[in-house]
C-alpha cells in the first residue's frame, strides 16, 4: 500500500532519544521533559545525556564541558577557507563547506566506532559555532575571535560573535534556545543523517547531508521568514491587519503550525519567556509585542499555534545574530542530536531502501529514430 507523500505516518526507525507526543504537546529527551530541561539543565548536559543515555554526574559533565572547550579552535585550513570565501558564500553554504572539509584531519574519519564518532561529535559541536561566528566577521572585514575555554558553550558562541563577553541573561537564553532545538524525531535533517550514516559513511558526510538538508526553505528557513514578517509589519499596531489579510489571501504565516503538534508547539513556550525577558532588559519589546498581536491573530482566526520557530526569530535578533545566522544557529544545536542518531543508526545498522510506487508508462518496444513521429 502506498504511504502518504512526504512518507507522512510511515515509521522508518526505532530510536530511544527524543519522543513526541503531538497530540498533547509533548516532547522529551531519553525520558525527560523538555520544560525541565528548559527549566534546569544546561546545552552541554543535555548534549551529554542525548550521547550516553543518562544525566551526567559532576564529574561527567565536567568531562564534557572540557572536552567541548578544549575543541573549539578550527584546523588552519578551515580558517583559510573561511578566507577566502567569508564575503562570497552564504552562512549555510560556508557552515557546510568547512564541515565537509574538517572530515580531511580528523584523525578518526575512517572511524565509525561509537568510540570515535563521540570523539568526533565533540569536536564538531565545538567547532561549528567557531565556524559561524568566524564567517559572521570576517564578511565583515573583521578578524575571527578566537574561543574562550572559561566560557560555556552558549558564552563563548556570543563571545567570537560579538567580541564582547555577554551577560548571564543573554548566556541563558541561547543556553536554553540550543537546548529546545537539540533533537526532533525523525525531521528531515535527522533522516537524512540516518540515510547517510545506514551506507557506513563517516560521521562528517552524514553531519553533512543533514546541514544540506536543513538549508532548504522548508525545514530551517522558518525563523528567517519570521523576521521578514516583522520587519515588513513594522509596527505593533499594524500586526493584527496584516496577519489579517495575509490568512484571508490563503498565506502560510511563517512559525505557525506544525506536522506533529496538534496544540501548541511546547518549545514555543520557553521561547515565549526568553523573547519577553530579553526584549524588557534591552528596552526593544517591539518584536516581542508584535509577536503576541500575531499568535492572538493567527489563534482566534484560525486556530493556529506557534511552532519553535516562532520566537525563536526575537531572541536570535535581541542577541545580535543577523538573519541568515538564524538556520545555521539551528544547525549547531541541532548537530549533537544528528550525531546521536548516527550512532544510534550505527548501532544496529540496516541500509535505508525504501520502496517507490512506479507511475509512469507501461512497457513499451524501442522504436528505431527514423521511425519515430516527426514534430510538427
Amino acid at each position: 500500500m502506498f504511504a502518504k507523500e512526504g512518507l507522512e505516518g510511515v515509521v522508518a526507525a526505532r530510536t530511544g532519544l527524543s519522543l513526541i507526543d503531538g497530540e498533547k504537546g509533548r516532547l522529551s529527551y531519553r525520558g525527560y521533559s523538555i520544560h525541565d530541561l528548559a527549566d534546569h539543565s544546561t546545552f552541554e548536559e543535555s548534549v551529554h545525556l542525548l550521547w550516553y543515555g543518562e544525566l551526567p554526574t559532576r564529574s561527567q559533565l565536567a568531562q564534557t564541558r572540557d572536552g567541548l572547550a578544549a575543541q573549539r579552535a578550527l584546523h588552519p585550513d578551515a580558517l583559510d577557507i573561511l578566507r577566502r570565501f567569508a564575503r562570497d558564500a552564504s552562512p549555510m553554504d560556508m557552515l557546510r563547506t568547512v564541515v565537509s572539509a574538517l572530515a580531511i584531519h580528523d584523525p578518526d574519519v575512517h572511524d565509525s566506532t561509537r568510540e570515535a564518532n563521540l570523539r568526533k561529535g565533540i569536536r564538531l559541536t565545538a567547532q561549528m559555532p567557531t565556524i559561524v561566528a568566524a564567517h559572521d566577521r570576517l564578511r565583515k572585514g573583521k578578524e575571527p575571535v578566537p574561543p574562550d575555554p572559561g566560557l560555556d558553550h552558549a558564552g563563548n558562541f556570543l563571545y567570537m560573535l560579538n567580541g564582547t563577553r555577554p551577560d548571564a541573561l543573554a548566556t541563558r537564553a541561547l543556553d536554553v534556545a540550543l537546548i529546545l532545538q537539540l533533537d526532533h524525531g525523525l525531521n528531515a535533517s535527522t533522516f537524512a543523517a540516518r540515510v547517510t550514516a545506514g551506507t557506513i559513511a563517516d560521521l562528517h558526510a552524514a553531519v553533512t547531508s543533514a546541514i544540506g538538508t536543513l538549508k532548504g526553505p522548508l525545514h530551517g528557513g522558518a525563523n528567517h521568514d519570521v523576521m521578514l514578517l516583522l520587519r515588513a509589519i513594522g509596527d505593533v499596531e499594524a500586526a493584527a491587519e496584516h496577519i489579517r489579510l495575509e490568512l484571508q489571501q490563503k498565506k502560510k504565516i511563517p512559525g505557525f503550525g506544525h506536522r506533529v503538534y496538534k496544540t501548541i508547539d511546547p518549545r514555543a513556550i520557553h521561547l515565549r519567556r526568553l523573547a519577553e525577558a530579553l526584549g524588557k532588559a534591552m528596552k526593544e519589546e517591539k518584536w516581542f509585542q508584535m509577536s503576541l498581536v500575531i499568535e492572538k491573530t493567527c489563534k482566534e482566526l484560525k486556530n493556529l499555534n506557534p511552532n519553535v520557530d516562532f520566537y525563536a526569530a526575537t531572541v536570535y535578533d535581541l542577541l545580535g545574530f543577523e538573519m541568515d545566522l538564524f538556520t545555521p544557529i539551528f544547525a549547531c544545536s541541532r548537530a549533537p542530536g544528528w550525531i546521536a542518531h548516527v550512532i544510534e543508526q550505527h548501532t544496529d545498522n540496516r541500509l535505508i531502501r525504501p520502496l517507490e510506487e512506479y507511475i509512469g508508462p507501461p512497457e513499451r518496444p524501442y522504436v528505431s529514430v527514423d521511425k519515430r513521429p516527426t514534430g510538427a
